[in-house]
C-alpha cells in the first residue's frame, strides 16, 4: 500500500474528505517526526511506540578500498510493535 491508497483507506473507513484524510496523514506524520528529533517517544497503547535509538561510532570498512573507516555516532527512528498489533497480524 503506498501513500496514496492509504489516504483513500483513510478516508473511507473514517468517513472524511479525501482532502481532509490527506492533512491528518501529513499532520501525523510531521508531530512524529518533529517528536523525535525532540528526542521524545511516542507511545500508541495497542499500536506501537516510536522512538529513536541511539547507535554509537564504530569501525567499518569501504567496500572499493579495503581501508578501515570510522562510522560516526547517529540517531535513527525506531518502532516497536504493540501487543494488538502483533496479534493482529499473527491471525491465522
Amino acid at each position: 500500500m503506498n501513500r496514496t491508497e492509504l489516504v483513500s483507506a483513510i478516508a473511507d473507513r473514517a468517513g472524511l474528505q479525501r482532502k481532509d484524510a490527506e492533512n491528518a496523514l501529513k499532520a501525523f506524520t510531521e508531530i512524529i517526526a518533529e517528536e523525535l528529533s525532540k528526542g521524545e517517544k511516542i507511545q500508541l497503547v495497542g499500536f506501537g511506540t516510536f522512538e529513536v535509538a541511539e547507535r554509537g561510532e564504530r569501525k567499518g570498512r569501504n567496500p572499493q578500498t579495503k581501508e578501515e573507516i570510522i562510522i560516526p555516532a547517529s540517531k535513527a527512528p525506531k518502532f516497536k510493535a504493540g501487543k494488538a498489533l502483533k496479534d493482529a497480524v499473527n491471525v491465522g
